[in-house]
């Protein structure tokens, strides 16, 4: 070869062996990659991908096995090393998030505040208010002109009867909260936490409950006593906790409001008109 071809020996002499064993190699592999083409697992569809990267997400303590499980009776067959495969992965360790270990504690808390109301005569009326924090329901009200220890304990013990107390109770440092009242909490094992003085958005549920009730109901009325005043805090009370949507609650209701998809829809006036109530019938 070398007598027909005299250029020949001097392209031989710049290839290694080295460089014919890599040669070798990647031939190899692409032979057997020509041959292996159709073989293997199909690619899974692109909703599937993204509903396991949803489940990874909004479920951090899930492995690859419980979201393999949770496809399985969503009927999609494919394997638990894809769902593997497809799962997000993270540098840190699984935590839920603070919305999660807040409402998950939630239930077991309440806040209680008062609103002042002033009368025609210009008399001033003491509204107490007990929400839950668990639906943000309103659970009991009541109204008097000298809110008293002793009255302000009679309350605690109308609104939580000894089967349903909750575990915290966020409250002010208002002076009427004596000894009678903190005792009776003790009794009835509730952890009373007053807030820090001047931090009134340390018990900011309350706040806002007392916020809204003069916004909608106590700013678009004149109370002319005692009466009159519970009066109206009933009516708006049963709207508030029954029919009133809620931003924080995925704009429902604090007592579950049904979806109505059938009837006519009628209106139902709450304190006179001021507000109205929809429902289907």
């Amino acid at each position: 070869m070398t007598k027909l071809w005299p250029t020949l020996l001097g392209a031989a002499q710049v290839v290694q062996p080295e460089t014919i064993l890599r040669w070798h190699r990647a031939g190899f592999k692409m032979v057997w990659r020509w041959k292996s083409r159709k073989a293997g697992r199909p690619k899974i569809d692109r909703d599937l991908r993204d509903l396991i990267r949803r489940m990874n997400r909004e479920n951090p303590l899930w492995g690859a096995s419980r979201i393999h499980g949770e496809l399985l009776m969503l009927g999609f067959e494919v394997a638990q090393s894809t769902v593997s495969k497809y799962m997000i992965r993270g540098r840190k360790p699984p935590s839920q998030s603070w919305k999660t270990f807040l409402r998950n504690h939630a239930a077991g808390i309440a806040a209680v505040d008062m609103c002042v109301v002033p009368t025609v005569t210009f008399e001033q009326l003491f509204a107490f208010l007990v929400l839950g924090h668990g639906r943000r329901e309103l659970l009991w009200f009541e109204v008097t002109r000298h809110p008293t220890a002793e009255w302000l304990a009679r309350q605690i013990t109308e609104a939580f009867p000894w089967t349903s107390a909750p575990t915290y109770l966020v409250r002010d440092n208002d002076r009427g909260y004596g000894r009678i009242f903190t005792a009776r909490l003790r009794a009835m094992g509730i952890r009373d936490r007053p807030i820090t003085p001047r931090s009134p958005w340390q018990n900011g549920m309350a706040e806002r409950l007392i916020g809204t009730l003069r916004r909608e109901c106590l700013d678009q009325v004149i109370v002319f006593g005692e009466a009159h005043l519970r009066q109206i805090l009933s009516a708006y009370a049963a709207y508030y906790n029954q029919a009133r949507t809620h931003l924080a609650l995925q704009k429902d209701a604090p007592v579950n409001r049904g979806v109505q998809r059938f009837g006519t829809i009628t209106a139902i006036p709450v304190l006179a008109g001021l507000h109205h109530q929809y429902v289907r019938i």
